[in-house]
């Protein structure tokens, strides 16, 4: 063989290997325009390669493209290629938890707005790797107060009541586990912890992961999952008030919005997680049902908001899907409560079509109960929904783990046998040539979450996660933030970036066929992605006058 045959014989071979990458086919259809956006875009990742991530820093060791987020997040902001991201239209959120998607800090200033309403206390438990014990932990050092977890209540109903006496958390007075008001206790906070200043740090670091925390402290699964589900806890005290629970929604919707979504679906869970005070009363919780009646009224009315400022074709939709959270509660227990649960998603189904879009279960996969414990029950549920006339898709988190073999990684086995219309995370799919094709085949979209995957200790890096080699196969993929008030890669632009500065193979128009294919995974697909692709039009314009940089 010569070296001109071996040379086609080796172009044909890389156009055999990445024939099934979702956007191959697509590949002669691009017009010139496009094809030199992309290019323009591929000239300046790597000019950013060298002149950003292959320099010695004395605050960032080790830089590279696709690098652990929240050492590098300071650095990706600076890059034009995150700013044009932020530019790009995405398409479709299709993978978030409700009670995580809003910045901590807008958060609590809008707890802040409601004096009289929010009350705080310290449990007495702290958290697991204190080297604090009850009778060492005051007087407060900066150091000590990290280990206090707060707690908040929007109830006038609580107990037991600090004494008038104590104004803060920080007195030595101060009694554990007594309620104390919000504001009063932030006014009051010592100033050798910071003052007022120190209360927010505080707060804020327990309803986020720092990098020291991500990369260091926690370098174990247990310890990190431990963290993430004490940040979502905290949170849950903090939106519990109707008024801030409303515009915590309005607030996610347009958030995602100016970061270029123009649909989201999103898990809402129940019964577990969403508890909310009425306003009218400040002490009843609110039914379920006038829960999912609130989360109507905000999306329609932030659509119709929309509508008036003209901007009507930037944002066409929202849905939620119930969950069951993953406990480890007896099977019995589980199957009487989970009916119950199911029975009340056929209910809300019937009452608001529109907006339950599906059905999952959500928790840490390695810690609870493998799918197959619930398959006898999702079956009914199956068979109960056929009987009463509606249909609430599966769209499972599967597979979220380094597992191979395990409980954890049979989940995709599962999720697949039961329909899944979706599946969150499918980390451990790569090991699975059977199901790759069949996620091929059935367009069984994955919902992959590359920023939550590296935090939760599923990867170190980027350029070390599967999505490549799952694309690569032909797999659908909807990128998605997962938990980004936790996480702190809030809209989708963090998690674009790292996808597309970690593969030489994709490129600005491999992102506009995952923002496509996370349209086509939803049930209204035409409208919007007809929108898409006017707006992708005008993205490739902006692209092209290279105006970003």
């Amino acid at each position: 063989m010569d070296f001109t045959s071996y040379l086609k014989e080796r172009d044909e071979l890389i156009q055999k290997d990445t024939g099934l990458r979702r956007d191959y086919a697509l590949q002669q259809n691009f017009s010139d325009l496009e094809k030199r956006a992309d290019q323009i875009v591929r000239r300046i990742r790597k000019e950013e390669a060298e002149t950003i991530w292959d320099v010695e820093r004395d605050d960032v060791a080790n830089t590279f493209p696709g690098m652990a987020f929240l050492t590098s997040k300071s650095l990706v902001m600076e890059t034009n290629i995150f700013k044009l991201l932020t530019k790009m239209p995405k398409g479709a959120l299709l993978h978030a938890h409700f009670d995580a998607t809003v910045d901590p800090n807008w958060v609590l200033k809008q707890v802040y707005k409601y004096p009289a309403i929010y009350s705080l206390r310290v449990p007495s438990t702290l958290l697991p790797e204190s080297a604090y014990s009850k009778d060492n932990l005051f007087p407060l050092t900066t150091q000590s107060i990290k280990y206090l977890i707060p707690e908040f209540s929007a109830s006038r109903s609580v107990s037991p009541v600090a004494s008038e006496d104590v104004k803060s958390i920080s007195d030595e007075s101060y009694e554990r586990g007594s309620w104390i008001n919000l504001v009063k206790a932030r006014e009051n906070f010592s100033a050798e912890l910071g003052g007022t200043e120190g209360f927010d740090e505080w707060i804020i670091s327990h309803l986020s992961i720092s990098p020291k925390e991500a990369y260091e402290t926690h370098s174990t699964d247990t310890k990190i999952w431990t963290k993430f589900g004490a940040a979502i806890g905290t949170t849950h005290g903090l939106i519990a008030y109707e008024p801030v629970w409303k515009a915590f929604l309005w607030e996610f919707l347009r958030s995602s919005v100016e970061d270029g979504v123009s649909w989201i679906e999103e898990r809402l869970g129940f019964p577990y997680g969403q508890v909310v005070v009425r306003e009218s009363t400040q002490e009843e919780d609110m039914a379920p049902r006038e829960i999912i009646g609130m989360a109507d009224e905000v999306s329609k009315s932030f659509k119709e908001d929309m509508k008036k400022q003209g901007r009507e074709k930037e944002f066409f939709g929202y849905k939620v899907y119930f969950f069951w959270p993953l406990p480890l509660h007896p099977l019995r227990i589980l199957t009487e409560k989970m009916e119950d649960l199911m029975t009340l998603c056929i209910d809300l189904k019937k009452e608001y079509p529109h907006l339950i879009a599906g059905f999952d279960l959500v928790g840490p996969e390695n810690a609870g109960h493998p799918l197959i414990h619930y398959a006898e029950l999702l079956l009914n549920f199956r068979k109960k929904q056929a009987e009463e006339g509606v249909d609430i898709p599966f769209i499972f988190h599967a597979g979220e783990t380094v597992g191979d073999g395990t409980d954890t990684d049979k989940n995709l086995y599962d999720a697949i046998l039961l329909g899944t219309k979706r599946i969150g995370h499918g980390f451990s799919l790569i090991k699975h040539p059977e199901l790759i094709k069949l996620c091929r085949e059935r367009n069984i979209c994955i919902e992959m979450c590359p920023i939550s995957n590296e935090i939760l200790r599923l990867t170190t890096s980027m350029p070390m996660h599967p999505l490549p080699a799952l694309y690569n196969n032909g797999v659908p993929i909807a990128l998605s933030s997962d938990d980004p008030s936790v996480f702190g890669n809030m809209g989708l632009s963090y998690d674009y970036f790292q996808v597309l500065v970690s593969s030489e193979i994709s490129g600005l128009l491999t992102m506009a066929e995952i923002a496509r294919d996370s349209i086509r995974a939803n049930e209204e697909k035409s409208i919007v992605l007809r929108n898409y692709d006017e707006k992708w039009k005008e993205f490739v314009e902006f692209v092209n006058k290279e105006q970003f940089i």
